[in-house]
């Protein structure tokens, strides 16, 4: 049975059918780690996807639709892999009409991951994505600078918008520790599905957590710092920029405690 599947619609897709959607760039997405055929965050998928399809098309497929596709693909490979959940638009891009009929899903699944080892090195870009709260494909800044950055001898990016402020990494998450509690980077971002997780379990975990701005003159007077994303809850960095970070096991544990307390759910 092969990790890697691709379903248009909830059926196995076509050379013929998937040709138009190569380079397309005006669609959102959803990516997420399936184990024993479950995953875990789903009320926080299904809401982005509902979400994002009605900032960008006006409407959105049913809840029980989407479960429908997903299940459809999950169900032809192995109980363990990763599933990326694309929506897009019937109509070609570059079109300012609208369209026919609702959103198309494109569901593809590949081999589990569960990201780097760490401890990684940032480098600092200043950068801010267009509808930040929507993650939407065709985002070539995502691998132009980190492909940068390891030129330069670092092993990925963390995004600072026009005003200093650390927001996000190039497919991450940030999340810091002041030695007691967690800081979230206050700035105009994508709020993760991982990140959505984390945050409710540290809460009925009773571990303290607060949203504030955070810039590089702010990194010395902090304990730790983490990139996360849909492969894992937290990896641990000790630099951003010309500023080292203690690597703050603790720290990790807490976020992978947080994100193994959120209980696996069936498509």
């Amino acid at each position: 049975m092969s990790s890697y599947v691709a379903h248009r619609n909830g059926r196995a897709a076509s050379a013929e059918e998937l040709a138009p959607l190569a380079f397309g760039a005006y669609a959102h997405f959803t990516a997420m780690q399936v184990r024993g055929g479950q995953v875990r965050g789903l009320d926080l998928h299904l809401e982005r996807l509902r979400s994002a399809s009605l900032e960008l098309f006006g409407r959105a497929l049913p809840d029980d639709r989407v479960r429908a596709c997903l299940r459809a693909a999950v169900e032809a490979g192995p109980a363990d892999l990763s599933l990326t959940a694309t929506v897009y638009p019937p109509a070609a891009e570059f079109t300012v009409t609208g369209t026919h009929g609702g959103p198309e899903l494109l569901v593809r699944t590949g081999p589990a991951a569960s990201g780097p080892q760490g401890p990684l090195a940032l480098a600092v870009v200043e950068y801010e994505r267009v509808l930040p709260a929507v993650k939407h494909v065709g985002e070539i800044a995502k691998t132009y600078f980190p492909r940068q950055a390891v030129r330069q001898g670092f092993d990925d990016v963390a995004f600072v918008d026009r005003r200093g402020r650390l927001s996000e990494g190039s497919i991450w998450n940030l999340a810091f520790w002041d030695g007691t509690a967690v800081v979230w980077p206050e700035a105009e971002m994508l709020n993760g599905t991982t990140m959505g997780i984390v945050r409710r379990q540290l809460d009925r975990l009773g571990v303290p957590q607060r949203v504030q701005e955070v810039t590089l003159a702010d990194l010395p007077a902090l304990a730790g710092a983490v990139v996360m994303n849909s492969w894992t809850p937290g990896v641990p960095v000790h630099r951003i920029g010309s500023v080292p970070l203690p690597e703050a096991l603790s720290f990790v544990q807490v976020l992978h405690r947080a994100y193994q307390a959120e209980r696996l759910t069936s498509l």
